[in-house]
């Protein structure tokens, strides 16, 4: 682990809810200069791509560098995560005038806490340490259609925040200068306590955060929504980024 994971380790969850909670109060409520695509409309022609906000990586990204798509294995012990499993696919963008073209070689990052509410890579005081783990994190590069996809499961819950799952786009335009966009992901309130009355999560109890109570939701979640599709015994959902490129 680089000296950077192994501080942003080291933050409590009460620290983190801190974090948060003052990341909330002083987002900046203008638009950024990271943009959100939609898909081609019926007659094929590009989309018009809208302005979604960017929102705070939070105390715990590490970056490990971990390349793979299916994030629910731990590589220090090849154990599996349980819970439902989620097929997130993503199409990264860039935006030049009016129209969206695919971005090949950016580096997703994603990362979120297990169905019980515990994320890898970190050490809380009270808490099991999860140092030597690395569960429900990983990165994967786009393809040259702006592509890339993750198997993992839908998230749990931990007090202070509502569901969600962190992402990290790094990626270079014509000149090398780096463009990155840090965000997360939300799910429909009903879809999730359903999901949530199943085995693991039922051993957690009712969440505490639903989305309209969660600050960081309240600041442009709207825009950052999934909509899972079921897909076997799991779901499968899609999420378009643009970058202004």
């Amino acid at each position: 682990m680089s000296q950077n994971g192994a501080s942003a380790s080291l933050i409590s969850r009460r620290r983190a809810l801190i974090l948060l909670g003052a990341a909330g109060a002083t987002m900046v409520a203008g638009r950024s200069n990271v943009y959100s695509a939609s898909t081609r409309s019926k007659d094929g022609t590009l989309p018009a791509c809208i302005l979604t906000p960017k929102q705070t990586e939070g105390p715990f990204f590490v970056d490990e560098r971990l390349e793979r798509s299916d994030i629910r294995v731990d590589p220090s012990d090849g154990s599996v995560k349980s819970g439902v499993p989620l097929r997130l696919t993503f199409h990264v963008s860039a935006i030049r005038g009016a129209g969206c073209n695919p971005v090949s070689g950016a580096i997703v990052d994603i990362w979120q806490c297990d169905a019980i509410g515990v994320y890898s890579a970190v050490n809380e005081p009270g808490s099991q340490s999860t140092t030597a783990k690395n569960f429900l994190r990983g990165y994967q590069v786009t393809q040259a259609d702006g592509g890339t996809q993750f198997t993992t499961i839908y998230p749990g819950w931990y007090p202070g925040r509502t569901v969600h799952i962190h992402f990290k786009v790094r990626a270079n335009d014509k000149s090398g200068k780096g463009q990155e966009l840090t965000s997360q992901l939300y799910f429909d309130d009903a879809l999730t306590d359903r999901i949530h009355a199943q085995s693991p999560y039922s051993g957690k109890g009712p969440r505490t955060v639903k989305n309209h109570r969660d600050g960081l939701f309240r600041n442009g979640g709207g825009q950052l929504m999934l909509s899972p599709v079921q897909s076997g015994q799991g779901y499968a959902a899609t999420f378009d980024i643009g970058l202004q490129i």
